[in-house]
């Protein structure tokens, strides 16, 4: 599997450095969806899987070379703090998961929270670039 799906920082809306990379490995298939919700933890939010009917939007990504998947991915799991120093706890966890897109599904990996939600607000829209852009405005 070398599908990829985004919702946060590494989204193209931020233009990070990170999202730069992902652009070298991976091409752009198109905006989707998965079932998760996003919550917010005051500073960014955060995204958790769910069974319930909450949805997060996102980008979904394909690699373009089979045989770069294995470093492009591990790029990100260090990125994302799959790897912490001994002692250290690791805030991400990355997933297969069901991406809905174009009326389809596909299955490609997510990094989701790893960490403690309890009492966090859920962000309604389950869009980051929209939380972060309302949340600038106010």
């Amino acid at each position: 599997m070398y599908n990829l799906f985004v919702y946060g920082s590494l989204r193209s809306g931020f233009k990070s450095p990170m999202y730069d990379y992902i652009r070298r490995y991976f091409s752009f298939i198109g905006n989707a969806s998965v079932k998760g919700k996003l919550l917010d933890m005051g500073d960014y939010p955060v995204a958790i899987p769910t069974s319930e009917n909450y949805y997060i939007q996102g980008e979904l990504f394909s690699i373009n070379h089979a045989d770069e998947f294995n470093f492009a991915i591990a790029q990100l799991d260090d990125y994302e703090g799959l790897n912490p120093e001994e002692g250290e706890y690791s805030a991400y966890r990355r997933d297969v998961v069901q991406v809905e897109i174009n009326n389809k599904v596909v299955t490609a990996w997510v990094y989701w929270f790893n960490g403690d939600t309890t009492g966090r607000p859920l962000v309604a829209s389950g869009d980051v670039l929209k939380y972060m852009l309302e949340k600038s405005q106010n």
